[in-house]
C-alpha cells in the first residue's frame, strides 16, 4: 500500500512539505519509476484495451511484467536505430497499448515527442522539423485512419528523420520503414542492451502546446518534472496498487499520458484504455456506465465536454459505486453542470488545473475537504502558485491581494525547461523561477484559486488549446482583410469554439462565408477552423491602437446568450443581455427579463438555469 495523506486544505499541504521532497521522491527517471511499480505485483493487469464500447467485456490485457518487457524491447530497438539521450522520437498514434510502449521506451533511451495525429500534414511536418525528429512511429495504413497517408506526404521533408516505424504494418526496408511489432521481437525484454545513466534534469519529453504553422511551440519537460507530478497525483488521488483508472483522453496530451498513464503504472495500478479513439468513440459514451460497473475504476479523468455528454446517458441501474471521484480539468466547468452531473451520477467531481508546462497539474480541489465549485483548488505539494500584478511590460510589481484579479504564476519541481525555439521563451519568466501562465485568476482567503480569464488569449475547445494566431495569420493573407481577430465563443458542448471578427477594405465584396471557405483549406488544425467569421464595421482598439479582444469576447458571448434565451419567449415579453468585465469573476453576463403577466421571477430564473446549464460564465438575472 502506498502512503495515504489527508488533504483538506493548505495546512495539510504545508504539513506534507515538512519532509524534504528528496526523501519522498528518489527515482531518477520515468523508466525507474515504472519499473518500481512493476515490482509490486508483476503478474497483475497493467492495461486493459477495449476495441470499442460494445465489446468492453472482451479486452486485450497486458500484465505489468509484459508492459515492462515491451518498454525495454522498444528502448532497445530505438537504441539500435541510433537514438541517444538527445535524440527525438515522435509518434502519431491513437490510444493503443503500443503507444505506451513507445512513450516510455523512448524516454528510457532518448526524448519522446507525441503529436496529435488529427493535425494536418504540413503542421505535423513543422513540429517534426522543430523537434528534429530522428525516428517517427506511426499507425500503419489501416481502414478508418488517415495517419499513414499523412506520413507518406511528409516523411521526405523532414531532414533529420532516419527511420519510420509502422505500428500494425509491414517492413519497407528500402525506404527505412520497419513494421513495429515484427522488429520489436528482435530485441530482449528482460534487460536494456545499452548503458545510460539518466540525470533527473535530462529532457524526457517535448509536447506540442500550440504555436503557428512554421513556429510550433514545443515544451521541454525533464524526467524529474514527470516523476514529481506522478507523486503529486498519487497523493491527490490516493491511488493504491491494483486500483483501476480509465483513460479516454488522447495519449498525445499529457493528461492522458501522466494522470492516467505514468501515475497508475508507478504504483502498480490498472489502466483501462477506452478504445483507440477514447471518448470520441460513440459506443464508449453509450456504454460508459456499464464499463464502469465491469472494471470497477476508482477514478477517471476528463474535460467538461465529456460530462456534458454523459449527463444525457441514463445509468439504468449500473453499479458505479467504485468511483471515488472523477478529475475534471483543461477547461472551465459550469457550476450548474457540476451540480447536475453529481446529482445524476452520485459521483464526486474534483476540479484541477495544470499546463503542459507544469507537467500536467499544479492545483486540485482537496479530496478530503471542502470543494469550492468553480475553483481549480489549492496548490499541490511542493508546488508554488501566486496571483501576480504585472506592469505593462510583464514585470512583477507585487503579489495580488485576496480576491484581486491578476496573472496566475507557478513555480517548483514540475516546471518545464522552456520551449525548444528561443523565440517562445521571451517574457515567460518573472525571475526566481516563476513562470507566467498567461491565465488570469484570483486567490481567496482559504488559498483556493479561481480562473477569471486568459491573458494569453488561447481558445480552449473541449480541452484542446488553439492559438488564435493560427486563424488570424491565414485571414491576413487575404488582400481585402484589414484587421482580423479570433476569439473563443462560448459553446454548450465544447466550452469554447473559435470565432473570427474581420474588418475589410472599403468596397470589398467578400462575405463572412467567403472568408470561411478560403481559410478552411489553409488552417492546418481542423479544430482551429472558425465556426463562423463575422465582418464588422470596425474592430475595437485600445488607446494605443491594439486590438481589444475582451470586447469581441463580450460580443460573442452576448450573441450566444441572446440566442439561447430566445427559449424564454413563452415566459417573457423581452430579454436583454449585457456582457462586461467584473472585478471578481472576470466576466459577468447581466440578463434583464421583462416577465409576461402572471409569470413569476422564480419561474424565469429556474428556466434560465436549465438553459444555461452547460455554460461557465457568471451571470446575474434582473426581473423587470
Amino acid at each position: 500500500m502506498t502512503e495515504i495523506f489527508r488533504i483538506a486544505g493548505v495546512a495539510d499541504i504545508e504539513n506534507i512539505e515538512k519532509v524534504p521532497l528528496s526523501e519522498r521522491v528518489k527515482e531518477k527517471s520515468t523508466y525507474e519509476l515504472i519499473e518500481k511499480g512493476t515490482s509490486l505485483n508483476p503478474e497483475s493487469v497493467a492495461i486493459s484495451f477495449l476495441k470499442d464500447g460494445d465489446s468492453f467485456d472482451q479486452p486485450q490485457q497486458i500484465t505489468h511484467k509484459q508492459l515492462m518487457i515491451k518498454i525495454r524491447q522498444t528502448a532497445n530497438m530505438l537504441h539500435d536505430l541510433g537514438v541517444g539521450p538527445d535524440d527525438v522520437v515522435t509518434y502519431l498514434l491513437p490510444n493503443l497499448p503500443q503507444t505506451h510502449y513507445v512513450l516510455w521506451g523512448a524516454e528510457a533511451v532518448g526524448i519522446i515527442n507525441p503529436i496529435n495525429p488529427m493535425l494536418e500534414p504540413a503542421t505535423i511536418k513543422d513540429i517534426c522539423n522543430s523537434a528534429k525528429t530522428k525516428v517517427l512511429v506511426a499507425l500503419g495504413d489501416l481502414p478508418g485512419s488517415d495517419i499513414w497517408q499523412k506520413v507518406e506526404k511528409i516523411r521526405k521533408e523532414i531532414p533529420s528523420l532516419k527511420y519510420v516505424l509502422k505500428v500494425m504494418g509491414k517492413d519497407e526496408k528500402a525506404k527505412g520503414i520497419f513494421g513495429f511489432e515484427e522488429k520489436l521481437e528482435q530485441y530482449p525484454g528482460d534487460r536494456l542492451i545499452f548503458k545510460r545513466t539518466i540525470d533527473p534534469d535530462d529532457i524526457a519529453s517535448i509536447y506540442h502546446t500550440g504555436g503557428t504553422t512554421g513556429r510550433p511551440k514545443l515544451a521541454r519537460r525533464t524526467h524529474y518534472n514527470e516523476i514529481v507530478v506522478a507523486w503529486d497525483l498519487m497523493v491527490g488521488t490516493e491511488l493504491q496498487p491494483g486500483d483501476t483508472v480509465m483513460v479516454g483522453l488522447p495519449l498525445f496530451h499529457c493528461n492522458g499520458t501522466c494522470v492516467t498513464g505514468l501515475m497508475p503504472f508507478a504504483v502498480g495500478g490498472h489502466v483501462v484504455i477506452l478504445s483507440a479513439a477514447g471518448y470520441r468513440e460513440p459506443s464508449i459514451i453509450k456504454n460508459f456506465y456499464k464499463i464502469v460497473e465491469h472494471f470497477r475504476p476508482v477514478f477517471f479523468s476528463c474535460v467538461p465536454t465529456i460530462l456534458s455528454l454523459l449527463l444525457d446517458i441514463p445509468i439504468k441501474g449500473a453499479d458505479i459505486s467504485s468511483l471515488k471521484y472523477l478529475i475534471c480539468g483543461a477547461a472551465p466547468l459550469s457550476v450548474e453542470l457540476f451540480n447536475r452531473f453529481e446529482n445524476h451520477t452520485g459521483m464526486k467531481i474534483i476540479e484541477g488545473y495544470g499546463l503542459t508546462e507544469s507537467a500536467v497539474a499544479s492545483a486540485i480541489n482537496p479530496k478530503d475537504g471542502e470543494r469550492k465549485v468553480g475553483s481549480i483548488g489549492i496548490r499541490l505539494p511542493y508546488q508554488e502558485m501566486m496571483i501576480a500584478i504585472l506592469d505593462e511590460n510583464g514585470q512583477l510589481i507585487r503579489k495580488a491581494n485576496i480576491n484581486e484579479i491578476g496573472v496566475v504564476c507557478i513555480k517548483g519541481p514540475c516546471i518545464f525547461k522552456g520551449y525548444v525555439e528561443e523565440i517562445h521563451n521571451k517574457g515567460i519568466w518573472l525571475g526566481d523561477g516563476w513562470f507566467n501562465t498567461g491565465d488570469l485568476g484570483r486567490q481567496d482567503q482559504d488559498g483556493f484559486f479561481f480562473l477569471t480569464g486568459r491573458k494569453k488569449e488561447l481558445i480552449i475547445r473541449g480541452g484542446h488549446n488553439i492559438d488564435p494566431a493560427i486563424i488570424e495569420e491565414q485571414l491576413y493573407q487575404i488582400p481585402e482583410v484589414k484587421m482580423a481577430a479570433a476569439v473563443g465563443r462560448p459553446d454548450a458542448h465544447s466550452g469554447e469554439i473559435p470565432l473570427a471578427y474581420v474588418e475589410v477594405s472599403d468596397g470589398a465584396k467578400l462575405t463572412g462565408k467567403d472568408l470561411l471557405e478560403i481559410v478552411k483549406t489553409r488552417i492546418g488544425e481542423r479544430a482551429a477552423i472558425p465556426k463562423e467569421i463575422l465582418i464588422i464595421d470596425q474592430i475595437p482598439l485600445t488607446a494605443v491602437g491594439k486590438i481589444f479582444k475582451p470586447a469581441l469576447r463580450w460580443d460573442a458571448t452576448q450573441r450566444v446568450y441572446e440566442k439561447e434565451l430566445t427559449a424564454l419567449k413563452d415566459l417573457s415579453e423581452n430579454v436583454s443581455v449585457n456582457v462586461k468585465e467584473h472585478k471578481v469573476h472576470g466576466t459577468i453576463v447581466n440578463i434583464s427579463v421583462k416577465a409576461k403577466e402572471g409569470v413569476t421571477g422564480q419561474e424565469i430564473k429556474k428556466r434560465i438555469r436549465e438553459i444555461l446549464t452547460r455554460y461557465t460564465l457568471h451571470y446575474e438575472v434582473t426581473i423587470l
